[in-house]
């Protein structure tokens, strides 16, 4: 099966997990992503049962209004029983290195407010150990030199996203070369760095459930 292929397999295999777990009229909580794309495609599937959602993204919200979904503000959700996204890297702990397409801190947001965070993403994700993939800190912009220097003296390199701006405003570092086999601390340790608004990693709040999409099907793997 194609990388293409396998996404679609998840994205059906999140359907399927939504409709048998989460009540109808439900909010549902979507992340960012061509993985998740293929979520909010398979969605319309299932668009009588699911009463509103949350976008962890502009390009999100878009998406899905362009299927006709309510899009809520998270401010006004009390409740948000699922939220479905995908993942640069993830270990067999289910902890999370996110922040590829630069929407790690509304990503983060809408996770910690969710009851239960489902990831879906192909095998090709699935790691050791986090880091192979360079991590994503989003920082104030004014900072950014500041923050780099910081990185550095944790051991990683840091390189600006050339041109891109996240919904908040912000520039994004992405680090190559941490040495990340303590997820959890490295991910307070970054965030308690002045200027940063937050990190890729999702080790504090990993997911719930992985649905894997490998050859021989999708894998379920919970926490």
């Amino acid at each position: 099966m194609t990388q293409d292929e396998l996404k679609q397999a998840v994205a059906q295999a999140a359907i399927r997990y939504v409709a048998e777990n989460v009540p109808a009229g439900s909010i549902v909580g979507v992340g960012t992503g061509s993985t998740a794309n293929c979520f909010i495609d398979a969605l319309v599937q299932i668009k009588d049962r699911v009463g509103a959602t949350v976008a962890s993204s502009e390009a999100t919200k878009k998406r899905l209004e362009g299927h006709g979904f309510m899009v809520l503000d998270l401010n006004a959700v009390t409740s948000l029983p699922v939220y479905v996204d995908g993942a640069d890297e993830i270990t067999h702990s289910l902890e999370m290195l996110k922040g590829g397409g630069g929407a790690l801190t509304r990503e983060k947001i809408v996770a910690a407010v969710a009851d239960r965070f489902v990831c879906v993403c192909d095998a090709s994700k699935l790691v050791a150990t986090l880091g192979t993939f360079p991590l994503p800190i989003e920082v104030i912009p004014m900072a950014q030199a500041y923050v780099a220097r910081e990185i550095v003296k944790l051991g990683g390199q840091p390189k600006f996203r050339d041109g891109f701006i996240t919904d908040n405003g912000n520039v994004i570092l992405d680090v190559h070369g941490l040495a990340i086999d303590a997820p959890v601390a490295m991910e307070a340790t970054l965030n308690a760095i002045v200027g940063v608004v937050t990190n890729g990693l999702f080790a504090r709040r990993g997911a719930d459930v992985l649905l894997l999409g490998t050859p021989a099907g999708v894998r379920q793997m919970v926490c």
